[in-house]
């Protein structure tokens, strides 16, 4: 029986690219769902249960550190995250393996070789592993001040100034009460370095500063938004992030 993998990517560009090189590296894989969240690939997860999931470090609902706990001991997990900081420790155990963005074939043709090799064992118990990874990962977000381009100028802005940040392409804006400043660095890979217990993802193209919210109000079609106290843009919430809102 051909084994079959789940793949968890919130970026469908980089989901289907996943998807077509395992088609050509692996053609005897069965891709059996492929998701943007991790609510999501926790049900597939339930439902179908996969030998493989290919998880996005960091999703909307659920990230990818608590989909594998939920898998540990059941699947082969393979990480995709924009950062290598704290790959080591997961290399050195053996338990997982990652991929890292941009993609790189030669990685991936790695990466199913390996996972060849071990389809056919029962997948290890990634518990301490993945507690270990978790708190490298909340180490790392501390990012306490970025730098922006204003002109030919570099300037240095505070994280606590900053009311939200805007996805526009590959450059981010970081909005503050009086001014936009671009941030040369995609939004994902930025949020990802943020204290996530003050900027939250609340939408594809927005992450937003909590102490930046005044109210969040239901709009026309049954979706929030967020009005902030100091700016007068109203933030969308989309539905994979609408529950941090449940109560409101």
């Amino acid at each position: 029986m051909s084994p079959r993998a789940l793949i968890a990517e919130d970026e469908p560009a980089l989901r289907a690219e996943v998807s077509q090189a395992l088609a050509t590296l692996w053609p005897e894989l069965v891709v059996c769902a492929e998701v943007g969240d991790g609510l999501e690939a926790a049900r597939v997860l339930e439902e179908q249960r996969p030998e493989i999931l290919f998880l996005d470090v960091a999703m909307p609902g659920m990230d990818g550190l608590e989909v594998a706990r939920r898998a540990s001991g059941r699947s082969h997990v393979v990480f995709i995250k924009a950062f290598d900081d704290y790959a080591v420790p997961a290399f050195e155990e053996g338990a997982v393996d990652f991929l890292l963005k941009p993609l790189s074939s030669d990685r991936l043709r790695r990466t199913v070789a390996r996972l060849k090799a071990r389809v056919g064992e029962t997948p290890a118990l990634l518990e301490p592993l993945l507690a270990e990874l978790r708190q490298t990962l909340e180490k790392r977000r501390a990012l306490r001040w970025i730098s922006v381009l204003e002109g030919r100028e570099l300037r240095f802005v505070t994280t606590d100034e900053i009311l939200f940040f805007r996805s526009d392409h590959k450059y981010t804006a970081a909005v503050t009460r009086g001014a936009e400043h671009l941030v040369s660095r995609p939004l994902k890979a930025l949020a990802e370095e943020l204290d996530p217990e003050t900027f939250w993802r609340v939408h594809r193209s927005y992450v937003v500063n909590v102490r930046a919210i005044l109210s969040v109000r239901k709009v026309a079609g049954g979706g929030l938004e967020i009005i902030l106290r100091d700016h007068a843009e109203r933030i969308p919430v989309s539905q994979p992030y609408a529950h941090r809102f449940r109560q409101t």
